[in-house]
């Protein structure tokens, strides 16, 4: 991918703007733009399985590191401009739901997906970054759980993470959200008994991240008032459930082989699905090259590869997103590739 392809991100916050200053059914511009025309044009072009090259020249270029860093105060802009154009403004009951929709967006593209490359990096001011993103999310405990449990439990029974075979988007939604936050606890608990240390303190990320959102929400409901915090709570949840869709097309069925003393076969390429469709890579940073970041997590979007015997989808990430949520017509062809796969 050409460094520049990845700017087409940007366009996100440009769409998102417009449609917080116009009226009507335009208030959902963006998501006419990210999930009606990225997929029709995905549908129309060719997937590019070519690889990086000179990938230590590539990891070391500091134009990639810093178009993440940018998103960090555009998102925290928008997310704040959102909440003074709901307090001050009137629009139908249409709009709010348009205007609180490509906020979700925005929550969802630069807020979480985002806050996952960055919080798979060591140095603390780039986790730092992706704690401010998961917040204007309400989706701190992402972080721990992520990182500790979905990369060590993917494909399995263990991860909420994983979909199963024949289940539902709308099911999974519920199990994996849920499931996640009780799990970020748990593992925060372990890790904090091996230092003889209580789970019920700010130690304790899943403890300190619940507290800091609740005091966000607190300080939302202060300053602008009670409208303006129900409408980013729609915005936050929207910006979740684009994370858990992500979450069901990238393992959907894909599960490890457990031995017969219980431990499970190394995470391999096959365990998760892939797209090489260029329009959805550049919009969310590589994440559809998946096999290769659950291969090896820390390895920067830039220099992710396409690798042999990696599942492949039938289109890019956006238009499987839309696709899963018709489950019968999902299953019908995801299950055949499923089968196939299995011979």
């Amino acid at each position: 991918m050409k460094k520049w392809s990845y700017l087409f991100v940007y366009s996100l916050p440009v769409a998102v703007y417009v449609a917080f200053n116009v009226k009507g059914v335009l208030t959902f511009l963006p998501i006419f733009i990210f999930y009606g025309l990225v997929p029709l044009f995905e549908l129309m072009t060719k997937p590019d399985s070519s690889n990086p090259e000179d990938l230590d020249s590539l990891k070391r270029n500091r134009f990639y590191d810093f178009l993440l860093y940018l998103s960090v105060p555009v998102q925290v802009i928008f997310l704040f401009y959102f909440l003074h154009v709901v307090s001050v403004n009137h629009y139908t009951t249409l709009e709010y739901i348009g205007i609180s929709i490509s906020m979700g967006l925005m929550c969802g593209v630069f807020g979480i997906n985002i806050a996952h490359e960055l919080g798979h990096r060591q140095q603390r001011f780039e986790q730092l970054l992706a704690e401010i993103l998961l917040l204007t999310s309400l989706e701190m405990h992402f972080l721990p759980y992520h990182n500790s449990g979905h990369h060590k439990n993917v494909g399995t029974r263990k991860d909420p993470a994983t979909a199963r075979k024949g289940e539902p988007v709308y099911v999974f939604w519920f199990r994996s959200q849920i499931g996640s936050y009780f799990q970020a606890w748990s593992l925060e608990a372990k890790r904090l008994k091996k230092r003889n240390m209580t789970p019920y303190s700010l130690k304790n990320r899943a403890f300190a991240y619940t507290i800091i959102q609740l005091v966000f929400i607190g300080a939302i409901y202060y300053f602008y008032g009670l409208l303006p915090l129900l409408l980013f709570t729609i915005a936050s949840v929207f910006g979740i459930l684009l994370l858990e869709t992500v979450n069901y097309i990238e393992h959907y069925g894909l599960m490890r082989t457990q031995n017969e003393s219980g431990y499970y076969e190394r995470v391999m390429h096959e365990h998760s699905w892939n797209s090489d469709h260029p329009i959805g890579r550049a919009m969310l940073f590589e994440l559809s090259r998946h096999s290769d970041h659950h291969y090896k997590a820390s390895k920067k979007y830039q220099i992710l590869e396409s690798l042999p015997g990696a599942p492949q989808m039938p289109t890019g990430y956006p238009g499987m997103m839309l696709f899963s949520l018709i489950p019968p017509l999902w299953f019908k062809v995801m299950n055949k590739k499923l089968s196939t796969l299995q011979l």
